[in-house]
């Protein structure tokens, strides 16, 4: 069974390090994004506190939630309590409608994939929730951002509600940004290239932040285990020798690494 390097930022690295020792599985965390939570005030602060003017809010991940609904900032509030507001919560994925669940908000008003669908991104959610994309509504997504602090990802599903009607809003809730590798994780990230490790990777940017870091590492001899067919697709493209896909539930990723054995 192959050692896995998982990527994830930090705090969620260590959960699936957990998790995923405890299939039985050798792993250990490398985190190659790190999350700093924007500053409660400005557009970020006015958004929380009119959260009720919104039919639906739509988390893009986990971190989103932290940043948006879990600062402890004194002066800044929620108009309403989470079970009193009757917005609804859009979730592209179980990681992230756990983190609405851990931070309060009902889950009858929580719209997501269904656990078993084949991915969990803007597409799956989409199928779920058009049906409420009508002239006139508000929808909010809450976001994260580069190091300079500009809104950063896919549009593909404020796309799809414009062209519905829909008035849409968007608010940064993080940035993303490389981590700088000290010495002990450049040395692991240089042995795991070559020792049979198996690198866990949920998002493109890892790649392109490991790539950065360490731009003369060899991963032609590495093997590559991507929670998307987009996120295989840039791994293969930085020169992993063997890539494959998976769903991304902890179920799905533990056979598919039982599989590399």
């Amino acid at each position: 069974m192959p050692r896995v390097i998982v990527t994830r930022p930090a705090p969620e690295a260590a959960r699936w390090v957990r998790e995923v020792q405890a299939s039985g599985i050798d792993a250990v965390a490398l985190p190659l994004i790190e999350i700093v939570p924007e500053p409660m005030q400005g557009a970020l602060a006015q958004a929380r506190a009119r959260l009720d003017e919104y039919h639906a809010v739509m988390f893009v991940s986990g971190n989103a939630v932290h940043g948006f609904l879990e600062q402890k900032t004194p002066h800044v509030r929620v108009d309403k309590a989470l079970s009193a507001i009757n917005t609804v919560a859009w979730s592209p994925g179980p990681g992230t409608t756990a983190a609405l669940r851990a931070a309060g908000w009902p889950a009858a008003r929580i719209d997501a994939p269904a656990a078993d669908a084949p991915q969990f991104d803007s597409e799956t959610l989409w199928a779920r929730v058009a049906p409420q994309a009508s002239a006139g509504r508000r929808v909010l997504i809450v976001r994260g951002g580069d190091t300079q602090g500009r809104i950063a990802g896919r549009d593909w599903l404020a796309a799809r509600l414009a062209e519905a009607g829909v008035q849409v809003d968007q608010v940064l809730a993080y940035r993303r940004a490389a981590p700088r590798l000290g010495p002990a994780q450049c040395a692991l990230a240089e042995a795991a290239v070559a020792d049979g490790s198996l690198w866990l990777f949920s998002s493109s940017e890892a790649i392109a932040n490991l790539r950065a870091a360490l731009p003369r590492l060899d991963v032609s001899r590495a093997a590559a285990l991507a929670t998307h067919p987009r996120i295989a697709q840039a791994a293969r493209a930085a020169g992993f020798g063997t890539v494959r896909d998976t769903r991304p539930a902890l179920d799905a990723v533990v056979a598919s690494i039982e599989s590399f054995a």
